[in-house]
């Protein structure tokens, strides 16, 4: 019998946001360059709420979940890679839950609501090939509640981290989930992470994936340190980088509680990622309520539990990952730091 490793056993005690009651996540990734989409599902509806913190994000329909407009529910999240063309893929999403019968009822069909965000990985590959709305399309109908697959999947496909000191330095990013449950009220999330800073561990600090000492290293040269050295990043083109996920939980909450739990979740994201949220990252964070657990909690617990999973599933996703090579660019793991490297 085969015992479990320890990243088995990381990957159980870590939960996914799919355990949220009413939560489904469907990932399509194109096997013809490292790019791809994520798409989190709500069938019956779920309050929603937008957070956005970085300089230089990409969103589509973020403005109905402000919490004095009209629409209460919404019914998808699309998270996706291939930068502004990306947000295309929301497009297929819209699509494919129409024929299920998933949306508002507009009386002359049903409108399905379907906020957007993407990240820029159009440096990994071919940049003309991003996700478009069959991508959509296609990572809905792989949508279930089972635990979604990590790292190089999805939105997260040709995520790097660590860019602050040039791609070459780079490392792979990816996608993390992590759930809580208390008190009968589950929260969980799903990132994806593509940030110009380091990802590190919430508990510890130490650094899980960045900026390396040199081009073919595996020694981190640690951003935020290296910066307040007086050491000078390189030259970056303003939104080429992006952490972007959801937040979601059964508790009953209101629009305004939404938009808080989003808000609270970037504490998650500023425990996982330094620098974060500068002007060249277009952090944004969305908040799902389905309210299938019949109560809530207080606002603090609830945006405590927020804060945690995002932390958690951000980390995650650099430790899911993989390493990745196309053309001359290699972007190393996290797990790659760990191994022994040859000495000859």
């Amino acid at each position: 019998m085969t015992r479990p490793t320890a990243a088995d056993r990381s990957t159980r005690t870590a939960g996914s946001i799919t355990r949220v009651a009413g939560i489904e996540v469907g990932h399509f990734t194109d096997a013809r360059r490292p790019t791809g989409c994520t798409v989190i599902i709500a069938r019956d509806g779920a309050v929603g709420g937008v957070d956005v913190r970085g300089a230089a994000p990409g969103t589509r329909e973020t403005d109905l979940l402000e919490p004095g407009n009209l629409v209460e529910k919404i019914h998808a999240i699309v998270l996706a890679g291939g930068s502004a063309w990306g947000l295309e893929a929301a497009t297929g999403a819209v699509r494919w839950l129409e024929e299920q019968g998933v949306g508002y009822d507009v009386g002359v069909g049903r409108l399905p609501l379907v906020p957007s965000a993407v990240l820029f990985d159009l440096m990994v590959g071919d940049a003309s090939i991003r996700p478009d709305a069959q991508s959509g399309y296609l990572a809905c109908a792989a949508a279930s509640s089972q635990r979604p697959a990590e790292g190089n999947v999805g939105a997260g496909t040709g995520a790097a981290v660590g860019k602050l000191f040039g791609m070459a330095r780079a490392m792979k990013g990816g996608v993390g989930t992590a759930s809580v449950t208390l008190d009968g009220v589950t929260v969980g999330a799903l990132i994806a992470c593509n940030a110009v800073g380091d990802v590190l561990d919430p508990d510890t600090g130490a650094i899980l994936a960045g900026a390396r000492t040199t081009i073919r290293g595996h020694g981190l040269l640690d951003s935020r340190r290296a910066l307040l050295r007086g050491r000078l990043a390189s030259p970056l083109l303003a939104g080429t980088n992006t952490t972007i996920g959801v937040i979601a939980t059964d508790a009953v909450i209101s629009k305004a509680q939404a938009q808080r739990l989003a808000l609270m979740g970037h504490d998650g994201l500023a425990r996982a990622i330094n620098p974060v949220h500068t002007q060249l990252d277009g952090d944004t964070l969305f908040a799902l309520g389905t309210g299938q657990a019949g109560r809530s909690l207080s606002m603090l617990l609830l945006g405590t539990m927020a804060a945690e999973v995002t932390a958690r599933a951000t980390a995650r996703a650099v430790r899911a990952a993989q390493r990745l090579s196309v053309g001359t660019l290699t972007l190393p793991c996290a797990a790659d730091l760990a191994r022994p490297r040859s000495t000859r």
